[in-house]
């Protein structure tokens, strides 16, 4: 068995203003261009081994999410998967609730966080991690660049299961 919290979020090109260091009279500026490119990203963790699950998609609906599914089956094949998720209309939809009927879905078995209540899930630690590393306070030109940024990240986090670990607040 394995056990994963899941979520999926969006990297958009628009800028996410952090706190940041600058001189004193000398504002920092981030640049825009105007239009909101986005990369749609499934994830899963495992918060004892710190192992992570990305799965990129043009938007984040039901038949996204069930290609992630496979995937995950894939990755974890002959294990029984139990999945931790938010209550996103998504992992409701009729076509996911049909695929966990079937005789491919029985691998799976969902638990749902009780709504809004995305301090529960340390995938959203994971999340905001990727946000500080990617966007924020830096102009991205285009989806490609975005998708550069976020492949440079999903490789760091893919090598580094202890610092995941910590970073969601999970380290032994």
């Amino acid at each position: 068995m394995v056990l994963l919290h899941v979520d999926e979020t969006h990297v958009r090109a628009y800028q996410a203003l952090r706190t940041t260091w600058a001189e004193v009279g000398n504002q920092k500026q981030v640049p825009s261009y105007g239009h909101h490119a986005h990369v749609s990203i499934f994830g899963a963790v495992d918060v004892q081994q710190g192992d992570v699950v990305f799965h990129r998609a043009s938007s984040a609906n039901a038949e996204t999410f069930l290609d992630f599914l496979h995937l995950l089956k894939e990755k974890y094949a002959n294990q029984f998967i139990v999945l931790v998720l938010d209550n996103a209309r998504i992992h409701y939809a009729k076509m996911v609730r049909a695929f966990l009927d079937s005789q491919e879905g029985a691998t799976f078995h969902f638990i749902f966080l009780p709504p809004y209540s995305p301090q529960l899930n340390p995938i959203e630690r994971l999340w905001k991690w990727l946000k500080d590393e990617v966007i924020a306070n830096v102009l991205h030109k285009d989806q490609n660049d975005i998708a550069q940024s976020i492949t440079r990240f999903e490789q760091h986090v893919l090598q580094h299961p202890d610092e995941v670990l910590r970073r969601i607040g999970c380290a032994a």
